[in-house]
C-alpha cells in the first residue's frame, strides 16, 4: 500500500514500504518476465510516486511587501514560482494572478500529455501566452507604475521535466553534488554576456543586472522559452527568484540542497541565508527531490 504523509509546513513524502515495492516487483515479473525491463519499470513507478518538496518565501530586509509568489500541484507535478514588477502593489497581484491562472486552468484541464511530448510544450505555451494577455490588460487598467511578472514552471513526468520560463526566476537541476541552470534569464546583462561583450563576473555587479528584457503583461503577447530534459533519482529541482541566487552563491545553493536531510529544511536555510547576505529583495525558494 502506498501512503502519503502531508507536513503543513511545507514537505510532502510518499512512502512505500518495503513489501510494497516486492509485490510490485512480483506483479510486473508476471506481466514482463525477468530482467532489466522489470526494474526499469518499478524504477520509474517508484520516481512517480516518492515526490518530496518544501519551500520558502520572505519579503527580505529591504522590501516593504512580498511581491514573490509560488504555486505548488503534486497531484499533477506542477510547480510554478513568479516575481511581481510594478508599483502600488501592482507587481505582488500581477504575480499571484499568474498563479491563479496558470492553477485553475491545469485543474479544468488535467490530461497533460508526457514532458517529452511535443503536445506538452503546446500546452504550456498556449496557456502562458494566455494568461499574459490576462495580465497585459489587467496593466493596461492599473494605476500608475505598471504590471508585470517573471515565471518559471516546472512539469514532471516520469523521467523526463519540462520547464518554461519568462523574466529572470530560474530553475537549477542540482545531481551528484553539481548545480546547472537549466532555464536562460531574459535581461540586459545576459544578453550582454552571451554576446561577449562582459564576463559573467562583470554581470554580477553590472548597474542595468535587474534589467529584464521579457516579461508577463509587459506586451500583449509574449513566448516563454521551454527545456525538456531527463531526470533521475535523486535529483533535486529548485525554482527560485532572483533575491535568492543574487545573494547565495550557485555553489552554497548546490551544497545546501546536496546535503539537505528534507526540502523544507532546505529552502528555509537558504531563504535565511539570503537575509544574512543583505536581502535586498523578496527571496522565494521551491525545491523538489525525487
Amino acid at each position: 500500500m502506498i501512503t502519503e504523509m502531508l507536513n503543513f509546513t511545507g514537505g510532502l513524502t510518499a512512502i512505500i514500504s518495503e513489501m510494497s515495492v516486492r509485490y510490485l516487483r512480483i506483479s510486473v515479473r508476471k506481466r514482463f518476465g525477468n530482467g532489466r525491463r522489470t526494474e526499469n519499470r518499478v524504477s520509474v513507478f517508484l520516481r512517480r510516486s516518492m515526490l518530496e518538496f518544501g519551500f520558502k518565501s520572505d519579503t527580505g530586509k529591504v522590501r516593504s511587501i512580498n511581491q514573490d509568489a509560488f504555486f505548488v500541484m503534486p497531484d499533477e507535478k506542477i510547480f510554478l514560482v513568479a516575481d511581481g514588477v510594478g508599483g502600488h502593489n501592482n507587481g505582488e497581484l500581477a504575480s499571484r494572478t499568474v498563479m491563479a491562472d496558470i492553477a485553475g486552468h491545469v485543474k479544468e484541464n488535467p490530461r497533460i500529455a508526457a514532458a517529452d511530448d511535443p503536445a506538452a510544450r503546446e500546452y504550456f505555451e498556449s496557456l502562458i501566452r494566455s494568461v499574459n494577455g490576462h495580465i497585459y490588460e489587467m496593466a493596461k487598467k492599473s494605476t500608475p507604475g505598471g504590471m508585470a511578472t517573471t515565471l518559471v514552471a516546472l512539469y514532471l513526468s516520469g523521467d523526463k521535466a519540462l520547464a518554461a520560463n519568462v523574466g529572470d526566476s530560474r530553475l537549477y537541476l542540482i545531481r551528484n553534488g553539481e548545480i546547472r541552470q537549466i532555464t536562460e534569464d531574459h535581461t540586459y546583462v545576459n544578453d550582454l554576456m552571451r554576446e561577449g561583450i562582459i564576463t559573467r563576473e562583470q554581470a554580477r555587479n553590472h548597474p542595468d543586472r535587474n534589467m529584464i528584457t521579457r516579461a508577463m503583461g509587459a506586451e500583449a503577447d509574449v513566448r516563454p522559452d521551454l527545456f525538456v530534459f531527463d531526470v533521475q533519482e535523486k535529483d533535486v529541482l529548485l525554482l527560485c527568484t532572483d533575491g535568492l541566487y543574487n545573494e547565495v552563491p550557485e555553489e552554497e545553493i548546490c551544497r545546501v540542497l546536496s546535503g539537505a536531510g528534507d526540502m523544507r529544511t532546505a529552502c528555509a536555510l537558504l531563504v535565511n541565508q539570503a537575509n544574512e547576505h543583505g536581502g535586498a529583495d523578496n527571496i522565494t525558494a521551491v525545491s523538489v527531490r525525487l
